[in-house]
């Protein structure tokens, strides 16, 4: 059954302006969760493809550490990237180390930049939609007070009046689920990090690079 503009109106003004937050609310979580989607997907495409390259490399020199960090461009691998090459050349490695543990500390932040927004949504959607219906429940109710009332108004009063409750608990949902899921996001970048990190210290360490003999599967289990 569709819904007329009217009666959107009417349960707005029924619920004393609630809705009209509701919406509003309903708006920005959409802003945000595009916004980080949108971020965090192309940060986790690209520490991916960083991860596989230089999981193919034996050992990396500030050649290859600059093409990566240009790779990366603004993502927070670029960061991490460059604040590698700029320390690379340090006498003492365990320095380098502690270089790249803070440039990770200081991407962090961005990661998860605006999500306290959503977070704030999923709590307060239900809770003004419970007080829209309260409202609502008032005006219904005062109708009993009108001589000659219909029971029907009542009753359609009541149902009105839920359509904010069922409005704040639909937005915590969808902010809910997303929240979780970006959440996810945010942990895997850390690791991806992580991962990049381990790798530049394994790959500029100054060890012998050990490469892998290939099997011979001519011989029997025997020989």
């Amino acid at each position: 059954m569709l819904v007329s503009y009217d009666y959107i109106v009417h349960l707005a003004n029924y619920s004393d302006g609630v809705l009209y937050v509701l919406a509003g609310l309903f708006v920005i979580a959409v802003a945000v969760i595009i916004d980080r989607m949108w971020y965090l997907r192309r940060a986790i495409l690209r520490g991916g493809s960083i991860v596989r390259r230089m999981a193919a490399m034996g050992r990396v020199n500030e050649q290859d550490l600059a093409a990566l960090r240009d790779f990366a461009g603004r993502m927070p691998e670029g960061l991490l990237l460059d604040t590698a090459l700029n320390h690379m050349n340090d006498a003492d490695h365990a320095g380098m180390n502690s270089r790249m543990d803070e440039a990770i500390m200081l991407v962090a932040p961005r990661l998860d930049r605006r999500m306290w927004v959503l977070d704030t949504i999923v709590t307060l959607a239900p809770l003004l939609g419970l007080f829209g219906t309260i409202i609502g429940m008032f005006h219904a109710f005062s109708i009993l007070a009108t001589p000659g009332h219909a029971p029907a108004e009542v009753t359609g009063g009541v149902a009105d009046a839920l359509v904010a409750t069922a409005c704040g608990i639909f937005i915590a949902m969808i902010g809910l689920a997303t929240f979780n899921m970006l959440q996810n996001q945010v942990r895997l970048i850390i690791h991806q990090l992580e991962t990049i990190r381990t790798m530049v210290l394994n790959r500029t360490d100054g060890a012998p690079v050990v490469v892998p003999k290939p099997m011979d599967n001519t011989k029997s289990c025997g020989e």
